[in-house]
């Protein structure tokens, strides 16, 4: 039963990481690179030395996470990166993959500091690791399913931290995260309506067949209280209500959840 709980777990990070460096690699190149996990992928080639990184994590959550890159993936993601083509000196490979992963590591604790709290990745460039008895995690593209272009690994410190989160939370998150990137871009110009709450209250209907011009309602919340934003109905973020150009607006100081819960869920 704890194996299933650390697997779900990390399968949950494993995805949240995978779509932080496809869109770290949208955002550098401007075209996808889609990662999604994987149950059991054709191992990789090993012919070339793969590219590897360490994830040192603390805060929120603490442990350590190893990333390695595999050919051709690598070259084939250094020249996107680079909008070119050619190979790529393995020193340049590097440092290309370093800044993508890097940018990656600061959108997921971002994105899971909801859920973990607050922590902080460093990531640091490393060669010639070998990682018998970690727990291992695939990633792949979808249009190559059968071949892993990069492999996670967990230290039982990360896999213990991770696996502490509710269930409920992390199985949430791990089918959040399965929902690739791309389909939820192919909605981005939708628009929704949201709206603020400054507060509520239940009247009985002798009270409100009485409201007029002058009526005064108490609301259930206190003028320090932060202001809620509703989307449909449902709260997705509270803030501080201001004036914009003699308009009212929100500024937000806090996101219970992420946003995509609300719309993939």
């Amino acid at each position: 039963m704890e194996h299933e709980k650390n697997k779900i777990a990390a399968r949950a990070f494993a995805a949240a990481l995978g779509n932080a460096i496809s869109g770290s690699i949208r955002e550098a190149s401007g075209s996808a690179w889609p990662l999604e996990v994987m149950d059991a992928p054709e191992p990789p080639s090993r012919k070339a030395q793969p590219v590897q990184f360490s994830l040192k994590i603390e805060g929120g959550l603490r442990g350590e996470c190893f990333a390695e890159f595999y050919e051709p993936n690598a070259s084939e993601l250094a020249a996107k990166l680079a909008k070119g083509e050619g190979d790529a000196a393995a020193p340049e490979l590097a440092t290309s993959l370093e800044t993508i992963v890097a940018s990656a590591a600061g959108a997921l604790s971002a994105a899971l500091a909801s859920q973990y709290g607050e922590f902080s990745i460093r990531v640091e460039a490393v060669s010639g690791l070998a990682f018998g008895g970690m727990f291992v995690v695939p990633l792949a593209a979808p249009a190559n399913p059968a071949q892993a272009a990069v492999l996670l690994y967990f230290d039982g410190d990360l896999l213990e931290a991770l696996s502490t989160a509710p269930a409920g939370e992390t199985q949430a998150g791990a089918d959040r995260q399965s929902i690739h990137p791309g389909n939820l871009k192919l909605v981005m110009d939708v628009e929704l309506n949201v709206s603020l709450r400054f507060g509520q209250r239940q009247l009985p209907l002798r009270e409100v067949l009485e409201l007029g011009s002058g009526s005064v309602v108490e609301l259930d919340r206190m003028v320090d209280e932060p202001v809620e934003l509703l989307l449909d109905g449902k709260l997705i973020a509270r803030g501080e209500a201001v004036i914009v150009d003699g308009n009212y607006g929100l500024r937000v100081t806090e996101i219970p959840q992420a946003m995509e819960t609300h719309l993939l869920g």
